[in-house]
């Protein structure tokens, strides 16, 4: 498959309802940092942070599918207004099935953005699967677009300003700050 930003990707990223994210190795770098008393703690991009608030203005749903189970996460996607979390388990497609019956959207209207074989079952069935560049080879090998950024250094934001520039809503949600 073509990594590039071409016009297939272009048109698969212009149905976009829901876009879904991994979160160690997407919305951060993967990095785990434990305290001295055991306590983990994860960094989020600001930037990636921001992307997500504008597609949320466009009308388009977010949500966190993650193998791991940290209250960072539900904190994060509290500040984001991210609606839809589903953290523990290597099964992520039993949520992901879960997440389009509630909504009522199709695959072929979802983005998942991941880096690692636990998201493939996902990756396979979305209409735009996005990887980051340090992503799994098998992950890599199998998505329809790469991002240039790396997770947790931009990669979520590219993404959507993709999307926002696919579904014809840049502009829009730009506006409020180029006065």
């Amino acid at each position: 498959m073509n990594k590039s930003c071409n016009l297939e990707n272009v048109a698969r990223a212009a149905k976009i309802k829901l876009m879904i994210f991994d979160v160690d190795g997407v919305l951060t770098d993967g990095s785990l940092h434990y305290g001295a008393e055991g306590e983990l703690m994860k960094t989020f991009n600001v930037q990636d942070g921001l992307g997500i608030k504008l597609v949320q203005e466009a009308g388009i749903l977010t949500s966190i599918i993650s193998a791991r189970r940290a209250p960072q996460v539900v904190a994060r996607a509290r500040d984001l207004a991210i609606e839809f979390v589903h953290q523990g388990g290597h099964d992520k497609l039993t949520p992901f099935k879960a997440l389009l019956a509630q909504t009522g959207l199709t695959e072929e209207q979802v983005c998942f953005i991941g880096d690692d074989v636990v998201d493939l079952p996902i990756l396979s069935r979305v209409g735009f699967a996005v990887g980051v560049p340090n992503g799994r080879a098998d992950v890599l090998g199998r998505v329809h677009h790469v991002t240039e950024c790396h997770g947790g250094r931009g990669a979520v934001r590219e993404v959507c300003e993709f999307v926002l520039r696919a579904t014809g809503q840049y502009d829009k949600v730009m506006a409020q700050f180029l006065v």
